[in-house]
């Protein structure tokens, strides 16, 4: 990754990827995890300091994957029960995969069951290789196998479920007798299988899930499959996506039916959507927004931390930060909640219900627009003059529409010489215009 960071902290669809794993096994049962962690272990360590369901052991040196589980003997002492296995990179499983895992290894009363794929590019994954029967006889590492071997599409994503027991018995039979100099834990597959146990392959996986994270080609790759699986079931749920390869979309939003999401729009999580909703075209929707039924939110906008009623207009080039606004309020172009001081310290706009906002207003936070008060275009609403319910403010800064609006002081005459000097013939002026034909400088 060439990463400062743990690989398994970045991000994938607003989401780190180790929280993917750890949600497919919460969702398939298991209650009780470990995490073994080796590189950078303060940092994943801190990341899931709150979490009551996990348990830590550490790996030092990291010798493979073998290595890892024999390090969590301590932590699995006296436990008799069964035990996945899951590589922590894996942001693309899901629970309907780890509970089939664990349905079939207890159905069948294996010692080990794995969960395969068919690969039409097996890449780098160890291959399966049955017997002519088609039982399971060994797995072998894509370093080391054979061109035969090689050729398998059948692979293994180390998705895992042993028998804790069994597989304790063999762990220290592990060799490292192999190109990479490691402790395989699929060798322990191979010595359950040659104790006579019972070991099971199902290739239920999706061609996606396998997909791990390695490098950042692989985080890409990783981000654009979760995108597309998150799309497809918004489609599913109602929602209109009018062009998928363009849309990003995060893991924790919500949208409702019959809303439409334009091309080029961008919503981070975690953010709710109503019904008859209308984001984008190139819309960018940050953490923290709800939009209330039927509000659109068009061309060119940008939300962060805000709450839009139902049927808001914002549909274009406009910035809407920490703000709340209410209900059928029209927000015109070019408006912006300035709600930042400069500092990093972040102020909230209240708009109330049936506002309107007129082209290029300036909202300077914290202030506020009652019920069905309006602005003129290119008002400046500052924090000491906030616009009353039902009121027309308009200028800079803005006042009450026909406010007297004197100017303080007197100008010098060298002032008012000057401005005699600078005035600009108007449409009315009598300025001599060119002649026809005559050259223009």
């Amino acid at each position: 990754m060439k990463s400062a960071r743990s690989k398994v902290l970045h991000e994938v669809a607003g989401r780190r990827i180790l929280d993917y794993v750890l949600d497919a096994c919460r969702g398939a049962g298991i209650a009780d995890q470990i995490l073994i962690v080796g590189a950078l272990r303060d940092q994943v360590m801190g990341a899931y300091a709150d979490a009551k369901d996990i348990s830590w052991v550490v790996q030092e040196p990291q010798l493979g994957t073998g290595h890892a589980v024999m390090m969590a003997r301590d932590a699995l002492k006296g436990f008799q029960g069964d035990l996945v296995v899951i590589v922590g990179d894996a942001a693309m499983i899901r629970p309907e995969t780890v509970r089939t895992l664990l349905e079939t290894h207890r159905r069948e009363q294996a010692a080990v069951t794995l969960i395969t794929a068919i690969l039409d590019d097996p890449k780098w994954f160890g291959r399966i290789v049955r017997d002519k029967a088609g039982n399971l006889l060994r797995i072998v590492e894509a370093k080391d196998c054979t061109p035969d071997e090689y050729a398998i599409k059948e692979v293994n994503p180390s998705f895992y479920a042993f028998r804790w027991p069994a597989l304790e018995k063999v762990l220290s039979r592990i060799t490292n007798h192999n190109s990479k100099k490691e402790y395989y834990l699929t060798d322990a597959v191979g010595l359950l299988i040659q104790a006579g146990e019972k070991a099971v392959a199902v290739p239920a996986a999706q061609p996606e899930e396998v997909e791990a994270v390695n490098s950042r080609e692989d985080l890409a790759l990783v981000a654009a499959l979760m995108r597309r699986r998150i799309l497809k079931a918004l489609m599913a749920a109602g929602v209109t996506i009018e062009d998928p390869a363009t849309t990003y979309v995060d893991y924790n939003v919500t949208v409702g039916p019959d809303t439409v999401i334009g091309p080029c729009t961008v919503i981070r999580g975690p953010a709710t959507i109503g019904r008859n909703c209308r984001v984008g075209p190139m819309a960018h929707l940050r953490p923290d927004c709800v939009l209330a039924d039927g509000a659109e939110v068009g061309a060119f906008v940008e939300m962060k931390n805000s709450r839009l009623g139902e049927k808001v207009l914002a549909r274009h080039l406009a910035y809407v930060g920490d703000a709340t606004v209410g209900p059928r309020t029209n927000i015109g172009c070019g408006t912006i909640t300035a709600n930042s001081d400069g500092y990093g310290h972040k102020f909230l706009t209240e708009i109330g219900a049936d506002a309107f906002l007129g082209a290029g207003t300036i909202l300077v936070a914290p202030t506020s627009v009652g019920d069905k008060g309006r602005t003129g275009a290119g008002a400046v609403v500052t924090r000491s003059r906030p616009v009353p319910a039902g009121e027309t403010y308009a200028g800079v800064p803005a006042k009450k529409l026909g406010e007297s609006s004197k100017v303080q002081g007197r100008r010098s005459k060298a002032e008012k010489k000057q401005s005699s000097k600078s005035k600009i013939p108007g449409p009315t002026s009598k300025a001599k215009r060119p002649k026809a034909g005559a050259k223009r400088s």
